[in-house]
């Protein structure tokens, strides 16, 4: 929108005031401190109230530890009998282990998906659009499907790779110990299937990441490759993984933090077991604080975790201030660069030989996985190289597009695959889904699970309370950030990067730091079992990560729009609102579709606050619908396609906002 000046002003506008205009309070705390000061203030207190505080409380409780009613001061008691407790080693081992498996491969998977839709010019949309469904659903919908796809004797998934005989193959590699494989029930593969579902459900996200990161690359540093003699290997090694570092980390440090901190997942898929192969260490604080009452045990257990969150905090704000390196003298450049060069290959050494020491059986399988990927990636592109050396571009243009075609089908395959048997199972009569009569297509359709749904659970009152505190929670956290966001990118006062930084570290805390302080603090105020005591907490993970990305968002959009509209009489606040906010709309619906998403989605602060059916959300109302070995699995599937066809559509529609709020915001935040 452009703002003009009136033809004949009664009053002519001053641009800002200068340095020397400014009063002694203003060059003290900066020009527009008490815009900042109001603008600031509803982020400020939500995130001192609900964030640092119950960090605090967390710290105290850690140093005590309850006999009966009473609560007694231990010190670091706590913390020393950790040193001798197998099942918190044991849960600190998981955690690693899991995230260092599913970040390699969602990485891998991630650029492979993103190369392959970055290079396609027709269906690219759609295809994205589709990538994204697993990233979309919710978290039970997600367990809940592959437990069932899992499943030893009813699902799928043994039974397609007996009929095509990769199952008997896997079993004479020693990729699995026996078959038909207990996927789930076995020790030995419990730990992978788990890996494998988290890797399904983060790959797009990965790949919408790098899509945005791929689009920031100059066409020109290609060509230019090209003219040198590069091959397409040489042109990924020295352009594309250049280009991308930056986003790279970024994605890599943020998905690090959520999955070595997931709850839902594991919780939902195996409860930790069989035995304790797959329990983390946020299931062993769950036990302690929630279980056994033992609130000082429980919340050692997620600070002791803290100096490793400290660390990839760390290393994620340097990423997010890597241009002010460029100011350090040039001898110091030189040494920096030359550590940054030897650094990568220390921690790969050390990485790889942690995983040796902790998953030896996962290891090699997972070598050989990478392995088979990496050779068939380099015979393809090894193939389409020496068809272009041989002048013949039509050929290797075929094969580059065969190629990539099957390569996208199989992405496509193991994507849709698990939502495909979600719809048709919702769609199937009991005695289909117990018979297992016509697995792949229903005979006939029929409505029979979704009845039974609403007739026998409170189903529609669960939904009425995911819509209720979504919507409330999403509405305080959009209002909040527009707010910080805008202050921490435009406006100039003191402390203005302590509290971005403090944005951040609030935005990566996990959600296992946060669930005892807060379940405490609930108790006290009366609010368990409530919708308030969602409303009220859903904020602490939403809040953070929408100011932040709104930060970078409104930090792209030229300043001197903004200050044209002051010079035409515009004040602050106007032309934030006439001029700035229009501008922003992408953002503010990528912000919207995250938070939103994010509080549909969440499970472990339901799980923990409410207990009462007529309160529960959707992902806790679903998980309750399971009692011991008895699963109604297409009432599950019915309740599947409800919770997730929301979500999908709102994707559907906004993900031309989605991946440009990220490139704008969260990419080159």
């Amino acid at each position: 929108m452009t703002v003009r000046s009136a033809p004949a002003p009664a009053k002519r506008a001053t641009p800002p005031p200068g340095p020397g205009s400014l009063t002694t309070t203003q060059r003290r705390l900066g020009r527009d401190w008490r815009l900042a000061a109001l603008f600031l203030a509803p982020t400020a207190l939500l995130v001192g109230g609900l964030v640092l505080l119950p960090i605090g409380r967390s710290i105290v409780t850690s140093t005590t530890e309850r006999h009966g009613q009473e609560s007694v001061f231990v010190g670091l008691g706590n913390y020393l009998d950790l040193v001798s407790d197998d099942q918190f080693r044991t849960g600190v081992v998981n955690s690693f282990v899991f995230t260092a498996y599913a970040e390699i491969f969602k990485v891998v998977l991630g650029l492979a998906a993103a190369l392959l839709l970055h290079h396609r010019r027709r269906g690219r949309a759609v295809l994205t659009g589709l990538l994204l469904v697993p990233w979309v659903v919710p978290t039970v919908v997600t367990a809940f499907s592959w437990r069932a796809l899992l499943d030893p004797i009813f699902g799928s998934v043994n039974t397609l790779l007996t009929d095509s005989g990769i199952g008997p193959l896997l079993a004479s590699a020693h990729l699995v110990d026996s078959w038909p494989a207990g996927w789930l029930s076995d020790p030995s593969l419990a730990m992978p299937s788990v890996i494998l579902v988290n890797v399904w459900k983060g790959v797009p996200f990965f790949t919408v990441c790098f899509l945005a990161g791929l689009k920031a690359i100059s066409a020109d540093q290609y060509e230019a490759a090209t003219i040198d003699g590069a091959s397409a290997l040489q042109r990924f090694i020295h352009v594309t993984l250049p280009g991308l570092r930056h986003v790279i980390t970024v994605t890599v440090t943020l998905s690090s933090i959520w999955t070595f901190n997931n709850f839902d997942l594991i919780w939902l898929l195996t409860q930790g077991g069989p035995g304790n192969v797959t329990a983390p260490y946020v299931l062993v604080a769950y036990s302690k604080a929630i279980l056994q009452l033992q609130y000082g045990a429980g919340a050692a257990v997620t600070l002791v975790m803290l100096p490793l969150i400290g660390g990839l905090v760390f290393v994620l704000v340097r990423m997010l201030r890597q241009d002010n390196g460029n100011a350090r003298p040039r001898r110091t450049r030189m040494w920096l660069g030359s550590v940054r060069k030897a650094l990568p290959w220390a921690v790969a050494v050390v990485f790889v030989g942690l995983l040796i020491w902790a998953s030896p059986h996962i290891f090699w399988k997972a070598a050989v996985v990478l392995g088979v990927i990496l050779l068939i990636a380099l015979a393809a592109g090894r193939v389409v190289t020496t068809l272009q050396a041989r002048g013949g571009r039509r050929a290797s243009a075929v094969v580059s597009n065969v190629g990539s075609g099957l390569a996208l089908a199989g992405l496509l395959a193991f994507v849709l695959g698990p939502l495909y048997w979600i719809a048709v199972t919702a769609f199937k009569s009991e005695g289909q889904v117990v018979t297992r009569v016509n697995d792949l297509w229903p005979t006939p359709w029929t409505t029979e699970q979704f009845t039974g749904l609403f007739t026998n659970q409170p189903f529609g009152r669960w939904y009425l309370n995911t819509l209720l505190v979504s919507a409330a929670s999403t509405t305080v956290a959009l209002i909040c950030a527009v707010l910080a966001g805008y202050a921490l990118a435009r406006l100039r006062f003191r402390g203005a990067q302590g509290f971005t930084v403090t944005v951040l570290l609030t935005y990566v805390m996990p959600g296992a730091l946060l669930f005892i302080p807060l379940y405490q603090l609930l108790i006290q105020m009366r609010l368990t079992d409530s919708m308030w005591s969602l409303v009220l907490t859903y904020p602490t993970f939403t809040l953070p990560f929408a100011t932040w990305l709104l930060t970078g968002y409104f930090s792209s959009i030229p300043i001197e729009l903004e200050e044209a509209a002051l010079v035409d009489g515009c004040t602050r606040v106007q032309a934030f609102g006439r001029v700035v906010l229009p501008l922003a709309k992408p953002g503010l619906l990528a912000v919207a579709l995250f938070t939103l998403t994010n509080a549909w989605n969440e499970f472990l602060f339901a799980f923990v606050f409410i207990t009462k059916d007529e309160y529960k959300t959707l992902p806790v109302g679903m998980q309750s619908m399971i009692a011991g070995d008895v699963v109604p699995q297409g009432q599950l599937a019915a309740a599947s396609l409800l919770v997730s066809i929301p979500v999908v559509i709102m994707y559907a529609f906004g993900q031309r906002f989605l991946t440009e709020g990220l490139t704008a915001g969260a990419v080159k935040g």
